[in-house]
């Protein structure tokens, strides 16, 4: 609750008394003059609830318990409504705003719960875990969910869901390029999604190094991503490599060989804006390792971040002006549908 004005502390902590003893909790209060009260409630089922009242005007009610089942939920949701018509009973003309936050629901045997790139906490209606396995180089999830289909997670971070393929034709080009015949170089991509895409396009070869078990798990269980790909390391226009992609690299530039396309899906663009962290240095590498192995006339894909790190974005672009050869560049803003933001 926040008020217009500074709140009546005592009045509010009077008004919610009662609400909270018909439940049978026992109530200890701790009061700092100038800072306002704590008022902690404790029931004998372990339920508890804490009410802190600010005195510039903000209240907050905290409720925490043990339910496993619906009666216990509309027994809190009950409580929650007193404590707000007793609020708006005896201080309507004072209260600025009300919000209800819905609850957060810990311990899960699912985890429904993973942060976006700029730090908000999305809640997904996920409802199973599919996939949970830890390789030599990452922990891979991949769980269910109503509306996005099964999502690949790696290391706590959402990689792609089924329902992206606008990621996947994004980092392709957006359907602007011509890849009949073309040399391609796939860094990452363990979902099979840009070689799915790709293969179908009829490309002269195609070439993509992953984490073998990343590849176990999404061409069992992410199908609607990568259809058939995964299912052998090599096909008529591609073959997968399991290796790290920075010797691939090395060796490819060594032989001179050069490809019309590098698409880039290790990695996003790192948080931080700190361009000494390793994250950057492993970025700016990969950047220079693909360049050497480029035509001059090539084109290099790559994912940015969240538009919302204008700062890491802006200094990714930096990077470009660093090379050893000289680069154009041009970016475009797409929302995929899984990470629910702008990317």
């Amino acid at each position: 609750f926040s008020f217009n004005l500074a709140a009546d502390c005592n009045a509010v902590l009077k008004a919610l008394q009662p609400i909270f003893q018909e439940q049978g909790m026992t109530e200890t209060v701790h009061n700092w003059e100038d800072h306002g009260y704590l008022v902690t409630y404790i029931k004998k089922n372990g339920s508890f609830a804490n009410l802190r009242i600010h005195p510039h005007g903000l209240v907050l009610v905290d409720l925490q318990s043990y339910n496993d089942d619906m009666k216990g939920r509309e027994e809190v949701d009950q409580l929650l409504n007193k404590v707000e018509e007793r609020m708006k009973e005896l201080f309507h003309g004072s209260i600025k705003r009300v919000k209800r936050l819905p609850a957060i629901l810990r311990g899960g045997v699912i985890d429904r719960y993973w942060p976006t790139a700029d730090g908000r906490l999305v809640e997904y209606d996920i409802d199973e875990v599919v996939y949970d396995e830890d390789s030599p180089f990452q922990n891979i999830k991949i769980l269910h969910s109503k509306q996005f289909g099964n999502i690949l997670i790696l290391s706590g971070d959402v990689n792609l869901a089924e329902s992206d393929l606008a990621y996947t034709q994004a980092i392709m080009g957006s359907g602007k390029e011509d890849y009949t015949g073309k040399e391609v170089l796939i860094l990452g991509g363990g979902d099979g999604g840009i070689l799915y895409e790709i293969v179908k396009l009829k490309p002269k070869m195609v070439t993509s190094n992953i984490d073998q078990m990343v590849i176990d798990g999404c061409k069992k269980h992410m199908r609607k991503t990568c259809g058939d790909v995964l299912d052998n390391l090599k096909g008529e226009c591609y073959q997968v490599l399991i290796e790290d992609c920075i010797p691939v690299l090395k060796r490819y530039a060594k032989e001179g060989r050069m490809f019309d396309y590098v698409i880039n899906d290790l990695t996003a663009v790192p948080i931080s804006t700190s361009p000494e962290e390793s994250t950057w240095e492993f970025l700016r590498l990969i950047l220079d390792l693909s360049m050497k192995v480029l035509k001059q006339d090539g084109k290099y894909f790559t994912q940015g971040n969240c538009i919302n790190l204008t700062d890491a974005l802006t200094l990714y672009e930096e990077q470009l002006s660093r090379l050893y050869c000289p680069v154009e560049f041009s970016k475009e803003t797409v929302c995929v549908p899984s990470y629910m933001e702008l990317y």
